[in-house]
């Protein structure tokens, strides 16, 4: 588990470089599918003085398998994503301040243009409220269940992340690292909506056409965006 450990630690401390965390207001994982086994950032631990192996694992119930620290408080609700998408290899959580602020307006990120369509198909969600009893029975599994309920039956790599309401965003990926590349993403592109909303209250979404031309030339079946195949000699 040394090298997904070393993974999960390198993508967590991505977090404060690109100014997506205040304190210790994040979390990253990643799982072992072959195992069964996620590997999580302890609660509340400073980024400052985290090291590799104070990373903690657990399995796909919860329990601790390995590590002196308590996992993430938010942990369940990474093991409900695991258990219910087979596609995600990597999760991140943040209260990244544009997209927070998204989720407490209780409103979807819209999509208004390229850089959106270039990794989300289509707005990105807001969840709907837990309710009092949902908060108090079991918040964190419950906030995985809300994140599965506002995807429906959407493939989750299509649309790599949620806000969830009055608390935060959460993405995911193939692996931790691009996982934390889709969390930058969305926090970029809800400042941009903000702004351009900002500039023209009266603005619409982005041209169908359009969204669909840029999310497709990247991850479509023909995609060409970028270097993907083996350069000429």
């Amino acid at each position: 588990m040394q090298k997904i450990k070393q993974q999960v630690f390198e993508a967590n401390m991505d977090l404060p470089r690109y100014g997506l965390v205040t304190f210790t207001w994040g979390n990253v994982s990643a799982i072992d599918r072959e195992r069964g086994l996620v590997v999580i950032k302890p609660g509340g631990v400073a980024y400052e003085t985290m090291k590799v192996n104070d990373m903690v694992v657990v399995d796909l119930q919860g329990n601790v398998v390995e590590g002196r620290y308590r996992p993430s408080s938010d942990t369940a609700t990474h093991l409900a994503l695991y258990r219910r998408y087979p596609s995600l290899g990597g999760v991140v959580h943040t209260h990244s301040t544009h997209a927070t602020a998204w989720a407490q307006a209780g409103l979807a990120i819209p999509a208004l243009g390229t850089t959106h369509a270039d990794y989300f198909f289509g707005d990105i969600p807001c969840t709907r409220a837990l309710s009092p009893r949902e908060v108090e029975e079991a918040y964190e599994l419950n906030t995985g269940l809300v994140i599965i309920e506002t995807l429906g039956e959407i493939d989750p790599l299509l649309t790599p992340g949620i806000v969830v309401y009055q608390h935060g965003p959460f993405t995911w990926g193939k692996d931790a690292h691009d996982a934390v590349h889709n969390a930058v993403v969305m926090e970029e592109v809800a400042r941009m909506a903000w702004i351009a909303r900002g500039i023209n209250p009266l603005l619409k979404p982005i041209d169908s056409w359009l969204m669909d031309k840029h999310f497709m030339r990247k991850h479509g079946p023909d995609a060409y965006y970028g270097q993907n195949v083996e350069p000429c000699s």
